[in-house]
């Protein structure tokens, strides 16, 4: 049965005004219960906070319903303690989480709680003091799961990805990584916090999934309340209802972000030979097979937990992450082709992008369900038109755009590597050569048009005939498929259109099962073609992290107003 809750920020002693606004509340909405987000008691060092305290010590101030509290910045005062120390509560109905604490309420709702400031383990107080420690929320973790999960600090890295700014002058609160574990490690459906002057509330954001759970995408909604005032206009309260029983969402809502926090890596078997077969966002490296294996039985592929392109891996790198739409999401490249300069001025990112269907799944065609397929194949076309509108909408026809898919019935999860490349090189015919010519030096079957074709010259995935004889989206047997696309010649002023003009040229290259087929074939054409030899091995092009999420955030700046799930 679902619970409604009020959440309150700092009380900082105004006792009787906050319990009696809360009382009128009380009774029109029939809250199961109220938390207290930050300092209850505050300093308690003026005469009318005195005041205020005796009075609810001795009941003249009545706490209309269960309330819980930890601590904020403020340690408690010492009646307060003998209060709790003697009756395991301060007065009736008003209860301490402790500052460092989990509570299953009557509603089964289970709270958990880590009050105070991060500080070393040498500076670590009483249970009564403001302050914490990366052992204490470390220890929290084994609380496995939390409905309601109440912090000071702010987790580290919170407003990664969000569009929420912070109130005009506001200072941004201190953030903590080990907060930030904490919430990836419970999952909370709310993180509640409180600073004053300042109300801050951040996209949904989904964790994740798990080994356990692959299909579930548990989402967490962080907020933080302002001080209560009577001259700010900050909000101070906040109302919801909550089900412990609802089950997670199995598919991500609109207007929900992934996790702002990097996955806490977890001890597990390495994949077979994963370095040399398959890695996280970037081309697979098939260029061991001059080495003679010893003759093993071969391992099976990763599951969905495993695989580096499936959202229910827990080390999936969220940072490269930059879209999700509902059946495919996008990422930058690691270790990409270009650089963030290779594209100045009309970039100012690599834009080597990796467009992933959900569904694990070694090719499209492998995907029995049609429905499904066709609303994968759907929505990956649709980002491909959203990459052209953007590099047009930059370059005013400079870019043009070359996309390229490894079909193959072995293969792990099936994605398709998007680059853009200057549009001379397209229409000059050398694109299209190149890639013919380097085929045929490797003794490749020959490039052939493909037989499904766009109804219009854009390459919009919304603009593709599906016929259920010749469906794009089921083209049989193993293949190399190559989409070049040219834009429209240019402008005098850059188009405000959403929607690329150009045409596209769909090439395959067949695969047949004895072929042995070098899977970073696409990366080597392009790397020649555009002087960008050196760059052919994505391993040698790995960047840092941080030099990763300043490409990725670039991209997304540049890709914002082309973003249909945005």
């Amino acid at each position: 049965m679902a619970s409604k809750i009020v959440v309150i920020g700092n009380v900082n002693c105004e006792l009787q005004e906050v319990f009696t606004k809360l009382a009128k509340l009380h009774v029109k909405q029939s809250f199961s219960f109220a938390v207290i987000a930050g300092d209850l008691f505050g300093d308690c060092s003026t005469e009318h906070e005195l005041q205020q305290m005796t009075a609810l010590l001795q009941g003249s101030i009545a706490v209309p319903l269960p309330i819980y509290f930890t601590l904020g910045s403020k340690p408690l005062p010492a009646r307060v303690i003998e209060q709790i120390e003697a009756n395991d509560e301060v007065c009736p109905n008003l209860y301490y989480l402790g500052k460092r604490g989990t509570l299953k309420t009557s509603e089964g709702i289970r709270i958990v709680a880590l009050g105070g400031n991060l500080v070393d383990a040498s500076a670590s107080g009483s249970k009564y003091h403001p302050s914490y420690t990366e052992s204490d929320a470390r220890t929290l973790i084994g609380a496995h799961h939390a409905d309601i999960l109440l912090t000071h600090q702010w987790p580290k890295g919170i407003r990664n990805g969000s569009k929420v700014d912070l109130p005009e002058n506001a200072t941004p609160p201190q953030e903590t990584q080990c907060i930030a574990d904490l919430c990836s490690a419970l999952k909370p459906r709310y993180h509640l916090s409180s600073t004053d002057g300042l109300f801050y509330e951040r996209e949904p954001f989904f964790h994740l999934p798990t080994e356990d759970s692959p299909d579930a995408k548990p989402l967490t909604r962080f907020i933080s309340l302002a001080s209560y005032s009577k001259i700010s206009k900050q909000k101070w309260m906040y109302a919801f209802t909550l089900d412990p029983k609802t089950p997670h969402p199995l598919s991500i809502p609109v207007g929900t972000t992934v996790t702002p926090f990097p996955s806490i890596p977890t001890k597990r078997k390495p994949l077979p030979d994963q370095n040399t077969s398959y890695s996280r966002f970037a081309p697979t490296d098939d260029n061991n097979h001059n080495q003679r294996p010893r003759k093993r039985a071969r391992a099976p592929p990763p599951g969905p937990e495993q695989c580096f392109f499936c959202l229910s891996n827990p080390n999936i790198a969220t940072h490269l992450i930059t879209s999700i739409g509902t059946e495919a999401y996008l990422t930058t490249a690691k270790g990409p082709l270009p650089t963030s300069k290779t594209f100045v001025p009309h970039l100012n990112f690599p834009g080597h992008m990796l467009i992933i269907p959900f569904n694990h799944s070694p090719a499209l065609n492998s995907i029995t369900d049609a429905p499904a397929r066709h609303a994968a194949w759907g929505e990956m076309q649709r980002y491909r038109s959203a990459l052209h509108a953007m590099l047009q909408n930059r370059s005013n026809g400079a870019l043009g755009a070359v996309t390229w898919e490894v079909s193959r019935s072995n293969g792990i999860h099936v994605h398709w590597q998007f680059l853009p490349v200057p549009a001379d090189l397209i229409k000059r015919g050398l694109l299209e050569a190149a890639f013919k010519v380097e085929a045929e030096n490797l003794k490749y079957p020959k490039f052939e048009p493909a037989k499904s074709r766009s109804t219009s010259g854009s390459g919009l995935g919304s603009e593709t005939t599906i016929d259920p004889t010749n469906d794009p989206s089921a083209e049989p047997g193993d293949f190399f498929r190559l989409w070049i696309w040219s834009p429209a010649e240019s402008e005098s002023e850059p188009s405000p259109s959403k929607e690329p003009k150009g045409v596209e040229r769909t090439l395959l290259l067949p695969l047949p099962t004895e072929t042995r087929f070098d899977l970073q074939f696409g990366r080597r054409v392009m790397a020649k073609l555009m002087q960008l030899e050196k760059r052919i091995s994505w391993k040698d092009d790995v960047q840092s992290q941080a030099e990763e999420q300043g490409d990725a955030e670039a991209f997304k700046e540049g890709f914002r107003e082309f973003d249909f799930t945005l």
